[in-house]
């Protein structure tokens, strides 16, 4: 049985199997990121080592790596350090950094998930911003990378909040969230990893960077879980505060009660007025049903006196 002779390609046809065009083969080979061509009398003639090299760029580039990185791995690759340890901290750093599985959503449930009336500008402007995938050769079936973003949106919704909102409401906090890991990753890189991004790490440095990668993923949303939900009841509490400030002290004076007047159906009646229900639910939210009507009494209270002060203090002063 004879052997197969090595595949041999003109350059067009390099070009053609591996997906590169003619001017970046020849821009590779004089950046030296792939070797010259056997010359054939007058003509270049390529192999199977070439279309390997080309994928192995192809599949750097796409995960991020300059050209000028690329080169150094491939002049480690030839002089017989491995990129199986870099190809791996790769692969860690660019896997999913949650445990959340991807859902797929027809149009028909998307609708109905949203008050079942069909809204394009939306489901656009989801599309736009990766909420939602477009599912190929399926017009009305999309793939929902992280449903529980898409279960949030459509809680929001349900309270009241319009679609386009929410998706502006999206984009600022992304810039915002993207700002926070950012400096994440520059505050780990400048403590840990730089000891392996200072030259070409080996398989071993590159599989313990790997591990550290592993290792410290969860720490970045745990922290921000942990300082989010600080920050928000704080803000939320120091919030509600000054809104039912406001609604006090908008509210009509009620008439102090004279110690000499004997009580009325009017006083029982000024007893027995209704708060709204919002106000009834904010206040047990912030101090408990025990001590609802407490709080409520005192911040009347304390805008009562403060109005008689006033009333007091004005009068004094309109004295001749």
């Amino acid at each position: 049985m004879s052997e197969q002779s090595p595949a041999e390609y003109r350059i067009e046809e390099l070009a053609h199997r591996s997906g590169a065009t003619v001017r970046t083969i020849r821009a590779y080979q004089d950046r030296g990121l792939l070797p010259k061509p056997e010359r054939r009398g007058r003509a270049n003639v390529y192999g199977d080592s070439h279309l390997v090299r080309l994928r192995q760029i192809s599949g750097l580039l796409d995960r991020g790596f300059t050209l000028a990185s690329i080169k150094e791995l491939l002049e480690a690759w030839d002089a017989g350090r491995g990129l199986g340890g870099v190809l791996g901290l790769v692969a860690e750093v660019d896997g999913p950094w949650t445990d959340e599985e991807a859902d797929r959503i027809t149009r028909a449930e998307l609708d109905a998930r949203f008050g079942g009336d069909p809204d394009d500008e939306a489901v656009e402007d989801a599309v736009e911003l990766g909420v939602l995938v477009r599912v190929a050769g399926a017009r009305d079936e999309f793939l929902v990378p992280s449903p529980q973003e898409l279960a949030v949106a459509a809680e929001l919704h349900s309270a009241g909040i319009p679609l386009l909102a929410i998706s502006g409401h999206l984009r600022e906090l992304r810039t915002q969230v993207e700002h926070i890991a950012g400096r994440f990753l520059d505050f780990t890189t400048e403590h840990v990893f730089q000891q392996y991004f200072d030259h070409t790490p080996s398989d071993d440095e590159a599989a313990e960077a790997a591990s550290l990668v592993r290792r410290l993923r969860p720490l970045a949303q745990q922290t921000v879980d942990a300082e989010l939900a600080r920050a928000m009841r704080t803000l939320a509490t120091r919030y509600l505060r000054r809104q039912l400030n406001e609604v006090t002290s908008a509210a009509p004076s009620p008439t102090p009660p004279c110690p000499h007047r004997p009580r009325t159906h009017a006083d029982e009646a000024d007893e027995g007025v209704a708060l709204p229900t919002d106000l009834l639910h904010a206040v047990r939210e912030l101090v408990g049903e025990e001590d609802a009507a407490a709080f409520v009494t005192a911040a009347t209270l304390r805008e009562v006196q403060a109005r008689t002060m006033d009333e007091l203090s004005s009068r004094r002063t309109a004295r001749p």
